[in-house]
């Protein structure tokens, strides 16, 4: 019985020594778990700023051409302006010119 005793314990020291063995292993696991978070992290980060980064692009694009589009209906509407004036100038000329080819039609009739 002391001999069956005796292996058991030894049976159990030997377990125990097998089983600490695997531990150290198993620590370099999260390590390259933990390696490849910080990698897909960074990752994300990177495609995060490029975005950012396109869509600021994409922004001031967006209001270089806004600001090209007033600046060009600024001068459609001087343009504008200046026919207008231009054609109501010409118009009061004529009216002008008829008023005064009628006071002259009637000053000599007298």
């Amino acid at each position: 019985m002391k001999k069956v005793i005796a292996t058991l314990i030894a049976g159990l020291f030997a377990t125990a020594a097998f089983a600490q063995t695997p531990a150290a292993p198993a620590a370099s696991v999260p390590a390259k778990v933990e390696a490849a978070h910080t990698k897909a992290v960074v990752k994300a980060d990177a495609k995060e700023a490029q975005t950012a980064v396109k869509a600021d692009a994409k922004e001031a694009k967006a209001v270089v051409a806004a600001k090209t589009e007033v600046a060009s209906a600024k001068t459609e509407a001087a343009a504008t302006k200046a026919k207008a004036h231009h054609t109501a100038k010409k118009t009061k000329a004529k009216a002008d010119a008829k008023l005064a080819s009628a006071t002259a039609e009637a000053a000599p009739a007298k």
